[in-house]
């Protein structure tokens, strides 16, 4: 797939992040992983986000990265498309993105550097060192340390065919805005706040009508309809679903920092997709959490 492929794909449809799963040691068990990804793909994302911040990217190494990606890219080929997660330090990000392009991965979304502060010049010259050892699509991921002005974006786009997408998970709406105007339709956009049904109907007004959900992991057919909601401006369904299950699910979600990732562990163990424990530093959550969660699910009725 080349770039403009990717970016075809990016605003066509719902994308989400599978789990990565761990056995009881907290080893990746690809077994496990290629069964979750047989499971979800059928439902309708347009593609799924293989090692991404669901994915738990930021705990895994460097030797079992590419295993992970080559079970994702084997188990959904002629299925739907692969969108590696890539981040972390430059050189390590390039390895991983070079990884995924030979295990064919159809692109990669960028992830952050993490820890260190940057000006914009270091941002745009750590995405600029990974766009140009790929040569398909990378998307860039607006987010914690790694936020970009619009005229970073503008020189790196300019510079970097490959270059196409941009996903926001920082909720600047002035900010994103004024990225939207100045790059129009250059890039296709992604909304990536944690939890992104909250803000969808809001994002869509900004120019990015697509999003990627967490949810997806256990909730499919209630993440689809969600979906298809707010693309059909159905604010009835919208409302409903986001009384009934959405807020509350974020009273679980904030209880603790990192439980967005540890919560849509809990949500496939309680619809029997068990994909092992969250690892360190992140933790799972505690036995009256997971019936309040499995209450919430009961609820929406069979997936």
């Amino acid at each position: 797939m080349n770039p403009q492929e990717l970016k075809t794909i990016m605003g066509s449809g719902l994308l989400s992040f599978p789990l990565t799963d761990f056995d009881s040691e907290g080893n990746f068990n690809a077994r496990g992983y290629a069964e979750r990804l047989e499971w979800l793909a059928p439902y309708g994302a347009s593609a799924l986000f293989a090692a991404g911040g669901t994915g738990e990217f930021f705990s895994l190494t460097a030797e079992e990265y590419p295993a992970i990606i080559e079970t994702a890219v084997q188990t959904c080929r002629g299925k739907v498309p692969i969108i590696a997660g890539a981040g972390g330090p430059t050189r390590f990000a390039i390895q991983c993105a070079q990884a995924a392009e030979k295990a064919g991965a159809h692109g990669i979304l960028l992830l952050p550097h993490y820890l260190t502060e940057a000006g914009q010049e270091g941002l745009a010259a750590h995405v600029e060192a990974v766009c140009k050892s790929v040569k398909f699509g990378v998307i860039v991921y607006n987010r914690g340390q790694s936020r970009f002005a619009p005229e970073t974006l503008a020189r790196l786009a300019e510079r970097n065919a490959n270059l196409v997408g941009f996903k926001d998970g920082v909720g600047d709406i002035e900010l994103m805005n004024s990225i939207y105007m100045k790059m129009g339709d250059r890039f296709a956009y992604l909304g990536g706040l944690p939890t992104a049904e909250v803000y969808a109907a809001a994002y869509k007004a900004l120019g990015t009508p697509v999003y990627s959900s967490a949810v997806f992991n256990f909730i499919p057919k209630t993440a689809m309809d969600f979906y298809h909601a707010v693309a059909a401006d159905d604010q009835a369904t919208q409302h409903r679903l986001l009384r009934d299950f959405f807020m509350p699910y974020l009273e679980l979600r904030n209880r603790v920092q990192g439980y967005a990732v540890s919560i849509v562990k809990a949500g496939a163990k309680i619809v029997g997709h068990d994909a092992g424990p969250v690892r360190a530093p992140l933790t799972d959550l505690k036995a009256d959490e997971i019936e309040a969660l499995k209450a919430l699910i009961d609820k929406l009725g069979p997936q």
